[in-house]
This record gives structure tokens, C-alpha cells and sequence, in this order.
């Protein structure tokens, strides 16, 4: 029997056949070949040859090529029912068609949104006159599916070197593909449940095509980033899958040409994100080891010395040696030495220097130095921010600066020295006490903003923040929760920003439950669930955004959740994990942490139940 080979006549993700969810399909009743899953919404001619049928709700449509081929392609599965609405058909029965000419276009978002499913099987209907049959997809690696004559149960998927290709390398492909090639994306990164890309021409984008592609539960433009929302766990393999295809997506200058064209709260505040994102893992175990050491003592028992020696260094060695996390993570971002940046931190809390701590609790005082007539005092900064911060900034530009001179011979003694003695003396005598007198302006003007009576701070962050989010400019609140942890031990705006978090989860669940369409709601389940796991992405972009009324309800809720923890000053031993993992910061607060959860949650269910319908 003679073998055939044919182009795919859609793009998108090539799937065995029997990987379709019908049976009539998967099981070879209408014939073999394949099917293409998440199609962009153009099906065109795959050879010369006759369109021999078009039906009526111009969902399928069979065609004849000149060598006997008789293919029909079905575009979505139980697709009849929509009766022809999303479908335009370019071809009547009886045309001549050559190959690549346009025969159908449909609207792949609409149609899922109608809770179908878009993957399209392409079969031959008359297989058993052949023998092998081979479907192939052209884009930035070839795929296929391959079926032998009599072997329906042994179609196996390829991509360019027959290897089974992943649902993250197709998704990834599929992406590219669909943001204009691999040729339009400046860089590439990722958050935690967000790909984020730079495109060279943003008008390149297929956003109808990006929606319909399996796993993505959002898109939208945020901090001049073009964010795809895949959810936790799949966006990392879908980043590695992307990279793997463009190493050079991941360069870091590739990455720093983002902020060419952020505004300046965006850069700010990106800037603010790049250097304490990083350090929050230990800041959230510390928060823990806080709150498990905190409920233990409250029971009353009765420890050892030597245990609570032990436990105290779990808990405040983080804080203490703060600076140096700090300046670490600050030389990284602004291309310094990051190990210079460890020394420099250890510098500004040296055991020469008088405890801040101590300082503070009238226990020691500080070291008054004259500098050019003006007394300067001199202390440590155990559990500063801003001195560390400006100080990396600096050290990291002294470096790059005595490179530009130093010979290379010896750059690798005279640079490290200079950069680290200039710095030091800077920033004990001019950078340290001016930061931290700026510092304290700053915590203290929060402190009172949070403190307004009745909870008014709280309500009127709790309202906004998810705003903030959604315009990219949230990672400044990084700084004040660290600051705010280093200074009291508790973080207040963790309480604050759970409320507001919740809310739009309690939003996206009352939209899930008023919706008839059961495969709507699964999607919409699907995006919900990682809000209560701190995530609200999905939730916004998803659902709430999209229909606007639930999100501006959840703001509601929000707001009043974040009056309430601040009415009961309410705050957290750590920070970087809300809602149910931040239920581990609250072991010895569980139930106004609770109260807090069911108030944003309530009233944004209710008034998202009460007041929104998913017609709208």
C-alpha cells in the first residue's frame, strides 16, 4: 500500500488521534490520522484538489485531492450544536482548491468560551487504501503523528527527531508561534504562575490564538511585559522549554532591556522586586521558625537554655545579619560581585560597632566621629534596609568604575580593596547615617498610616492593592515588609494584603457556582484554586477581570478585610505566603487570621453572588 504524507491544514499542537476525548474519533470509526489541539482559527487547503462538502453549521468540511486522498477535517469536537455560530467558510462544494488556500476561519476563544472543546481531527476517510499516514506540522520544529495500516493502538507523536514532544514544548512552540515567531521575542522570564515576554512588534500578537491554547489561563500587558498566566508548576517547564529553543532569551541584558520602556513606578518598583524577591525564602522560614517558637512558649512549657539559644538563632540570625542579604542581592542586580556585597553588609553590622538593637533599647550608644568638623555617630545596622540597599547600589557602580582603569594584571587585588574601602567609609560615615534617618522618616510615616484609627489604613490598602498588582508596581511593598518584619518582628501588611487576596478568590468561586456551562465552571475552578494558595492571578485575568464587576466586588471585600486586621492589629511573624500557607504565620493569632479570611471572602461572594450574572 502506498504511504502518504500530509501538512497539517491548522496550526497548532499535533496529537495522536486516539488522544481525542470522542470516540468516534479515538477509535478510528471516520478513519486515521491525527488532530490538532488548540488550533489558531484558519484551516487552508492541505493539497491541490475539490472540496467535496461543506456542512450546514460549516464546522467540517471533506475535500478530495487529485490523487485520491478523501480528508475530512472537523474543527472542535460537538461543535454542531453551536449551529454555525463562530464560523465563517471561505468554500462551497464543488470548488477547486489549491494547497494553502484559506477554506475556513473560526473564533477559537468563542467557541471555548461556549465550553467546547477546539482540537480539530484531520483523518483519511478512505485509510485502508493506504498504507502509512503521515501528518505533519510545520512551525519552529516539526511534528507528526504516525499510524501503520491495521494499528490504530500504535500512532506515536514526533517531534524532529522522533522523540515525543511535552506538553510544555508544544505549549511553548505554540506560544512563539502565536507572539509572532521566535525572531519577535526580546526576552523571556517568569514569576511564579506568569510567563513574561518582551516583544520587538507587540502587533504581531494572536491573543485570540494565545487564549485558545491549552494550560493558559490569561493574558494581558502589564510593566511592558507581555504576561501569559500558565499557573504554578507548568509556567517554569514551559520557560525552560522556551529557553531550550533561544538560549539567548534568558540573557540578562536581554532581560535589563525590559525596563526601556517601563514607566518610572514600574522601574522602581521592579528594581525594589529584583532585590528582595530573592531573599524572601529566608525570610519566610524565619517567619515560621518565628511563629512555631512563639506558639511553643505560649503553651507555657518549659525549655532549656540551650534550647532557646537554639531556637533564637533560628529565628533572628535573618535579621540580624539583614545588611548583608541586602547588598548581596543589590551587587547581583546592578552587576557587581555579590560576594563584595556579602563582606560589605557583615561590615555594617560588625561586632566592633554598637548593636542598633541595643542602641535602641538605651543599652549602648553610638560612636560619634568628627568628619570634617561635623560630629557623625557610627553604629551597626542590624536590621536596616535602605542604608544596605543605596550602599550595594554604590559599591556595584565603584567597582564597574575602577575596572574602566584598573589593568587587568591586577584588577583582581586593587579592585575588590578600593571598592571595599571606599564603600565602607562611605557608607559608616555618609550613606549609613543619612539612610537611616530616612529610613526611619519612612517606617515611622507607615507605621502611623497603618496604626489611623478604626482601620482605616488597612482598608484603604486592602481596597487598592490588588489594583497595584494588576498595574505592576506591587514589589515596593516588598521593602516595607521587610522592613517592618526587621523592626518589630510582625509584619502587618501580610494580614492586610491577605484580605485583599482572598477576596478575589471568594469573587472568582461566586462566578464558578453561577455558571450553568459545566466545563466553564472546571475552568473557572481551575483558576480559582491558586488563589487560596496566595496567587490571584489566575482569579484576575482569568474571570474577575475579565467581567470586571466581580473584580471591583472583590475590591470591596478586600478593603473591609484589611480594615478589619488593622482594627485588630492584626500582623504576621513572616511574610511571602498568604491565605492558607499563611495561616503558618498566625499560629498564636489563628482566629482573628480567620476572621480576617472569612470577611474578604464573604463579602466578596456575596456581593459577586447577589449582583453579577455570567451573561453580563
Amino acid at each position: 500500500m502506498k504511504d502518504i504524507r500530509l501538512d497539517s491544514p491548522l496550526q497548532g499542537e499535533l496529537i495522536a488521534l486516539q488522544e481525542v476525548n470522542d470516540p468516534v474519533f479515538s477509535g478510528g470509526i471516520m478513519g486515521r490520522g491525527g488532530a490538532v489541539k488548540n488550533p489558531a482559527g484558519r484551516v487552508t487547503a492541505p493539497f491541490d484538489g475539490e472540496i467535496t462538502s461543506v456542512f450546514d453549521t460549516k464546522h467540517a468540511i471533506g475535500l478530495l485531492s487529485d490523487d485520491g486522498i478523501e480528508l475530512l477535517i472537523h474543527v472542535g469536537l460537538d461543535t454542531v450544536n453551536l449551529k454555525g455560530k463562530y464560523f465563517t467558510a471561505h468554500v462551497q462544494a464543488g470548488d477547486k482548491v489549491k494547497k494553502g488556500d484559506l477554506l475556513l476561519e473560526f473564533d477559537a476563544a468563542g467557541i471555548r468560551h461556549e465550553g467546547y472543546d477546539t482540537t480539530t481531527p484531520v483523518v483519511v476517510a478512505n485509510a485502508d487504501e493506504f498504507g502509512k499516514i503521515t501528518l505533519e506540522l510545520q512551525g519552529s520544529k516539526v511534528s507528526s503523528v504516525n499510524e501503520s495500516a491495521g494499528e490504530n493502538d500504535k500512532s506515536a507523536a514526533r517531534m524532529g527527531d522522533n522523540k515525543m514532544e511535552s506538553r510544555e514544548e508544544r505549549v511553548a512552540a505554540r506560544i512563539a508561534e502565536c507572539v509572532g515567531g521566535m525572531a519577535n521575542i526580546r526576552s523571556a522570564e517568569h514569576c511564579a504562575t506568569r510567563l513574561r515576554l518582551i516583544l520587538h512588534d507587540k502587533s504581531k500578537i494572536d491573543e485570540k490564538a494565545i487564549e485558545a491554547i491549552d494550560g493558559v489561563k490569561g493574558q494581558f500587558f502589564a510593566a511592558a511585559q507581555y504576561q501569559i498566566i500558565l499557573g504554578t508548576g507548568f509556567v517554569d517547564k514551559a520557560y525552560d522549554a522556551l529557553v531550550h529553543q533561544n538560549t539567548s532569551l534568558a540573557g540578562g541584558s536581554n532581560k535589563e532591556a525590559a525596563y526601556d520602556e517601563m514607566t518610572v513606578a514600574q522601574k522602581i518598583s521592579r528594581t525594589f522586586g529584583d532585590v528582595f524577591v530573592p531573599i524572601i525564602p529566608v525570610l519566610v522560614a524565619t517567619g515560621l521558625f518565628m511563629g512555631l517558637r512563639g506558639m511553643t512558649l505560649s503553651l507555657g512549657m518549659e525549655f532549656s537554655e540551650n534550647f532557646l539559644r537554639m531556637s533564637q538563632i533560628l529565628t533572628d540570625t535573618a535579621f540580624a545579619f539583614l545588611p548583608a542579604l541586602v547588598c548581596w542581592s543589590t551587587m547581583k542586580k546592578f552587576g557587581g560581585t555579590p560576594v563584595i556585597g556579602i563582606v560589605l553588609g557583615l561590615m555594617l553590622v560588625a561586632p566592633q560597632l554598637p548593636n542598633a538593637y541595643a542602641i535602641a533599647g538605651g543599652e549602648a550608644q553610638p560612636i560619634m566621629m568628627d568628619v570634617l568638623g561635623i560630629n557623625v555617630p557610627v553604629v551597626g545596622y542590624q536590621g536596616s534596609v535602605l542604608p544596605a540597599l543605596v550602599l550595594g547600589i554604590f559599591a556595584a557602580n565603584m567597582q564597574k568604575f575602577c575596572k574602566k582603569f584598573v589593568p587587568d594584571v591586577v584588577d583582581l587585588i586593587v579592585t575588590p580593596f578600593v571598592t571595599l574601602l571606599v564603600s565602607m567609609l562611605l557608607g559608616l560615615l555618609v550613606v549609613g547615617p543619612i539612610m537611616h534617618t530616612v529610613e526611619a522618616a519612612v517606617f515611622g510615616a507607615v507605621r502611623a498610616f497603618l496604626e489611623m484609627p478604626f482601620g482605616i489604613g488597612g482598608f484603604i490598602v486592602g481596597g487598592v492593592h490588588q489594583v497595584i498588582v494588576v498595574s505592576g508596581v506591587h514589589h515596593v511593598f516588598n521593602a516595607l515588609e521587610v522592613q517592618l518584619l526587621a523592626a518589630t518582628g510582625r509584619d502587618a501588611f501580610n494580614a492586610i494584603i491577605t484580605g485583599a487576596i482572598v477576596a478575589q478568590g471568594g469573587a472568582a468561586v461566586a462566578v464558578a457556582v453561577k455558571t450553568k456551562d459545566v466545563k466553564k465552571r472546571a475552568l473557572y475552578i481551575s483558576s480559582v484554586i491558586p488563589a487560596f494558595l496566595g496567587i490571584t492571578e489566575p482569579a484576575i485575568f482569568g474571570i474577575n477581570l475579565r467581567f470586571m464587576k466581580p473584580f471591583l466586588y472583590a475590591l470591596v471585600g478586600g478593603a473591609f478585610a484589611g480594615g478589619l486586621a488593622s482594627f485588630m492589629h492584626l500582623a504576621g511573624t513572616g511574610m511571602g505566603i498568604t491565605v492558607l500557607p499563611g495561616t503558618l504565620l498566625y499560629l498564636d493569632n489563628l482566629l482573628p487570621y480567620l476572621m480576617v479570611n472569612l470577611t474578604g471572602f464573604g463579602i466578596a461572594f456575596g456581593l459577586t453572588f447577589m449582583m453579577f450574572t455570567p451573561e453580563e
